[in-house]
């Protein structure tokens, strides 16, 4: 049996701190790294991430500057945001040859098109790419609150290896081989959670919200098979399970972001005064590949689109309610 007793987390963010605190709950030690040394240092004096105020990092949760002393783990978690995985992938060079390394982040890399796997493939062609992705929020997790979410690899015994190193009583991992399905989940649904913000914002009610969702949910659907995402994974904690959440909390980044701009706030004062959404980065990606693949994808085409500056909140919801009438597919 596989067994990882020392783990690296790349990226100190509040998703990567709570990751890490799980790993050591599960008996591992854990490495987590972060660029900047002052703040390294802060974390070993505090025993907390600034990005993670209130929780306490576990006794076994070793901070470091040292990215070489991170990878050299038995299987590494990358936490930093999709665009800048690859920057931090590409510091990770001395990662040993048949290392899983772990992408956490949910998004498309933009200019090149590529999923997080395969970033980590490119950059690091020694390692095993996985991926870890599903309904949870970093203050849950931290809290201890149950959580379940999918990590995949595309063989069946590293994926459950990697999920038993990771779990605890209330953070529990399904594995799947079906690594491009639990990617896409993750990646459309920030973008349609910006949507669902809108909604909130608009005041525009619950009905419109169930609707935008489920709609929603029929684009996701329609994009994850057309790049060959099984069916029960999109139904799945990594598809159906984080579009629910994320359409439903402003926990949600993503649908923060949504909100403020339902609001009435400029695409700039959202993006200010909120923390990353990915969904900002992944929108253009995202219908851009949809179209190559004829994938009708609206409710994602009006968000991108509205973040592009083309077209307003109001044209946006518009645009939704004057598509023509059709079966339900």
């Amino acid at each position: 049996m596989t067994t990882f007793r020392h783990i690296g987390v790349l990226g100190a963010g509040a998703w990567g701190t709570a990751l890490a605190n799980v790993a050591a709950r599960g008996g591992a030690r854990v490495s987590l790294w972060a660029r900047d040394p002052a703040a390294v240092t802060a974390m070993a004096v505090s025993r907390e991430s600034r990005r993670l105020a209130g929780f306490r990092l576990d006794e076994r949760v070793v901070p470091t500057s040292s990215i070489a002393e991170a990878v050299a783990a038995d299987a590494v978690l990358l936490a930093v945001p999709a665009q800048e995985s690859r920057g931090v992938a590409t510091l990770a060079t001395a990662v040993h040859a048949g290392t899983p390394v772990v992408a956490c982040a949910k998004g498309i890399e933009r200019g090149t098109r590529k999923f997080m796997t395969e970033v980590i493939a490119e950059c690091l062609p020694q390692a095993v790419p996985a991926i870890l992705s599903g309904p949870g929020f970093a203050e849950d997790v931290a809290r201890g609150l149950p959580t379940a979410v999918t990590l995949a690899a595309q063989d069946e015994t590293a994926a459950q290896a990697l999920a038993r190193a990771v779990s605890s009583p209330t953070f529990r991992p399904y594995h799947s081989t079906d690594v491009r399905g639990v990617e896409i989940g993750g990646a459309a649904k920030n973008v349609l959670a910006i949507a669902a913000g809108i909604v909130g914002g608009r005041k525009l009610g619950t009905s419109a919200l169930a609707a935008l969702t489920t709609r929603g949910f029929a684009e996701l659907a329609r994009f994850g098979r057309a790049f060959g995402a099984r069916t029960e994974t999109l139904t799945g904690l990594s598809g159906l399970g984080d579009l629910i959440l994320s359409c439903l909390s402003p926990q949600s980044r993503n649908f923060s972001l949504g909100l403020a701009l339902g609001q009435g706030r400029s695409v700039e004062e959202a993006h200010r005064a909120g923390r990353l959404a990915e969904g900002m980065f992944t929108a253009s990606v995202l219908v851009e590949m949809a179209i190559e693949r004829g994938v009708e994808m609206p409710i994602a085409s009006a968000v991108a689109a509205m973040l592009e500056g083309q077209i307003g909140v109001d044209g946006a919801i518009e645009s939704l309610l004057t598509r023509p009438l059709r079966a339900e597919v």
